[in-house]
């Protein structure tokens, strides 16, 4: 059995300097008394970073295949770690942005067989971030494009941002819509506990999923692809409940509250998005998934370094899976849906 992990993290030298460096947010800094490393996506929402972390983040040989080869993974796709380079003023962010893409196509060269990447775009200068899939794709050999929840100002369903997401759906190519903090002032009231990984990044990267579906992007872009985290970032619990303005009499016949959508908010889910295991192990979760959207969607992935590979594996092993239902999640759906070869 193949295993392709769709989600792992890496960052390069440059923009690690670049967090310790940028006056604003986001930013890394460090506790003057405790010593304590943190990156700060806002004063009031701090994420305990750490050393150790930040080392496993840089390594891209010995370390990482070791990591890969004692859970016996095949293919680790790796991705710039969040928050990117989006929330970057574009004349930093799209180098940043193309020296990361960069070194990752390197690594991949080294290592064909066990490594495959997602271009990071510098999104506010949407012309050079066209440019820069394209050769991401063309030149480099990367498989698709990871972006986050929000820009700092904006989000991705956003017209301007469109013709990104006519260029991922020419080049035929997944894009991984990845968490980072909210934008919304009230999630920053209790610190990373309710704006970091417990809880706001997947509300905020649920928000961005549907802010996209009622946008219309699925149908300007019927082929689009996209990749979620977290066994879909809790939308597949409303699956139903989404569809409510669109099946109510009521609410249908008032042309000015419904947005105009070809097919149901869910039909989308069903037809346009993939969603991976990483960091939710909880197998109420798993089996909601499962049920609403089916085995075929579910693909392996690890969330490396944030996550613990034991405890991934030790979960997915646990859930009494099938040996085909285990073969299409551990790499199966990754490449029969064509996101990878």
């Amino acid at each position: 059995m193949k295993k392709i992990d769709f989600e792992t993290h890496f960052v390069t030298q440059e923009w690690v300097d670049a967090l310790w460096s940028n006056p604003g947010f986001p930013r890394f800094e460090r506790d003057p008394e405790t010593k304590v490393f943190r990156l700060v996506y806002h004063p009031a929402a701090k994420e305990p970073f750490g050393d150790a972390l930040l080392n496993r983040l840089l390594d891209l040989g010995a370390d990482r295949l070791a990591a890969m080869d004692a859970k016996g993974i095949d293919t680790s796709v790796i991705s710039l770690t969040a928050p990117g380079v989006e929330q970057f003023d574009p004349s930093l962010g799209s180098g940043l942005a193309r020296r990361a893409n960069d070194a990752l196509a390197e690594a991949v060269s080294k290592f064909p067989d066990r490594y495959q990447g997602f271009a990071a775009l510098a999104v506010k200068d949407v012309d050079g971030a066209v440019r820069e899939l394209e050769r991401a794709v063309k030149e480099l050999g990367l498989i698709g494009w990871k972006t986050h929840s929000n820009y700092g100002d904006s989000y991705l369903d956003e017209k301007r941002y469109w013709p990104i997401l006519a260029k991922a759906e020419e080049l035929n190519v997944p894009i991984y819509l990845h968490p980072t903090t909210p934008k919304i002032p009230e999630f920053w009231t209790y610190g990373v506990a309710l704006a970091g990984p417990p809880f706001g990044f997947g509300i905020e990267t649920s928000l961005a999923a549907m802010r996209l579906v009622l946008s219309g992007a699925f149908d300007a872009f019927p082929n689009l692809k996209l990749v979620l985290g977290h066994l879909g970032e809790g939308l597949p619990f409303h699956m139903q409940r989404m569809n409510w303005a669109f099946e109510r009499p009521h609410a249908k016949a008032d042309k000015g509250a419904v947005v105009s959508l070809q097919k149901k908010p869910s039909e989308y889910f069903l037809s346009n998005v993939m969603v991976t295991t990483s960091g939710n192990y909880l197998p109420a979760a798993f089996r909601c998934t499962h049920d609403t959207l089916g085995i075929e969607r579910i693909m392996l992935g690890t969330d490396y370094p944030y996550e613990d590979l034991d405890e991934c594996f030790d979960f997915l092993e646990g859930l009494g899976l099938k040996p085909d239902e285990s073969s299409l999640v551990f790499g199966g759906n990754a490449v029969n849906s064509g996101l990878i070869t």
